[in-house]
């Protein structure tokens, strides 16, 4: 008798439709995680390192961002292996969902008062774990529960609830009015007021003690290596991800630079440079929202996933080329919103194609959690590279060129996945 067959329902392939309170919840959880996030990452990050050192803002910011972000490279494989193995009553991924946006929240107050860089980044690293913990178990949720032929309509809602997240993050930075301490703890009560819904309406299904494989250190840890050779889809879908992700964030990580120092917007249009964040911020959610909630369905209805991925990653590359070649207020506000139409269905259908190509039941919140490693891996690299082109190699120009190349790579490696249409 197999694990599956010993562990069932927990680790079955669900075929029945979930609730719509169910998916709320989920919505919410998204939201509290990407206001806790990005409000930080777009603004407040960025006033708090010019708080610190104007004159080193942008090597404050990719230090501080980056550090977080390595850790995130650990803990969202690892708390979804976690969730994995847990055995709780109420099933395996609420506790780690709790869990996550408690450590979350209380890293963000405390980084309110960070004394200097170095504490700064620590407490950084701390918000990163948190959320990454909460986000792991929260996305393995979904091919728990959710059915292949509703999973790109419940990724389009998720994907909608990140995005509501981002924009709730930049409305807290923009009403905050550059106090980054108030703005922290708005963040933190978003991410734990996210976390309410899903925590009584979870219908999680709790995986019996005899269903979970006995715990050997080295194969634990072996099993964070998914053999591309074994798993080549698995492995594509990675790549692709990555690729993406990091054009992505090459083209917002400079964002309130971007609007200070090129587009001078200022001087230009009389807009503080946080206000300008928030109005891209809200076209690209808008964006976001009505492309991935239809990109979504359209791939459920028709069993399409891979020309969806494709055509939407060379959308998001379009949009590096409009802010590379229109470094100007409109330029931006039309380079928002193609950026938001390209990764709104790309975030759905991607989601959707990626639970697809899971190597085991068993593993979900690993193997989800591998995955989002090219969620978070970019977040490294992406300074790494960015930096570089902002301060030595032709500006922002020769950075949102760079970053329409490397998206267009991911565009074209969807092709290698054989096993979804």
């Amino acid at each position: 008798m197999s694990l599956s067959e010993t562990a069932a329902p927990a680790l079955a392939e669900p075929h029945r439709p979930v609730r719509p309170v169910w998916t709320a919840g989920v919505v919410l959880v998204n939201v509290g995680i990407n206001a806790a996030f990005f409000g930080p990452l777009q603004v407040l990050l960025g006033q708090q390192a010019a708080a610190f050192d104007e004159g080193e803002k942008e090597a404050i910011l990719a230090l501080v961002t980056g550090a977080g972000a390595a850790v995130s490279l650990v803990a969202n494989p690892l708390f979804g292996a976690l969730s994995d193995r847990t055995t709780a009553r109420r099933g395996r991924r609420i506790p780690w969902v709790l869990f996550g946006a408690i450590l979350g929240a209380a890293a963000l107050i405390a980084l309110a008062g960070a004394p200097n860089v170095a504490v700064m980044a620590v407490l950084w690293c701390l918000v990163q774990a948190g959320c990454n913990g909460a986000y792991a178990a929260i996305t393995a949720a979904i091919p728990d529960r959710v059915p292949v032929a509703q999973r790109g309509t419940v990724g389009g809602l998720a994907a909608m609830g990140q995005t509501v997240g981002i924009l709730i993050g930049a409305v807290i930075a923009a009403v905050v009015s550059g106090n980054f301490a108030l703005g922290y703890a708005f963040c933190a009560a978003a991410l734990l007021a996210g976390v309410v819904l899903y925590f009584f309406k979870n219908d999680d299904v709790a995986l019996p003690a005899h269903g979970r494989p006995p715990f050997k250190l080295t194969r634990f840890a072996a099993g964070f290596w998914i053999s591309p050779a074994r798993y080549p889809d698995f492995a594509w879908a990675w790549l692709t991800r990555l690729l993406v992700n990091i054009g992505n964030h090459m083209v917002t990580l400079y964002l309130l630079f971007f609007l200070t120092d090129a587009v001078q917007l200022p001087r230009t249009q009389g807009i503080e440079p946080e206000v300008g964040v928030l109005v891209l911020t809200g076209l690209y959610a808008v964006m976001v929202i009505i492309t991935s909630v239809i990109g979504g369905r359209l791939s459920d209805r028709t069993g399409r996933r891979k020309p969806l991925v494709m055509l939407s990653s060379a959308v998001i590359a379009a949009a590096a080329l409009i802010l590379a070649f229109a470094p100007t207020w409109p330029g931006a506000l039309i380079g928002a919103s193609v950026l938001g139409i390209g990764f709104g269905c790309y975030l759905a259908v991607d989601f959707a194609l990626i639970t697809q190509v899971l190597p085991t039941a068993v593993d979900r919140g690993k193997d989800l959690g591998v995955i989002n490693i090219a969620n978070s891996l970019p977040q490294v690299i992406a300074p790494l590279i960015a930096y570089p082109f902002v301060a030595f190699w032709g500006g922002y120009v020769s950075l949102y060129l760079a970053a329409a190349v490397i998206g267009l790579l991911g565009a074209v490696f969807v092709l290698r996945i054989k096993g979804v249409d």
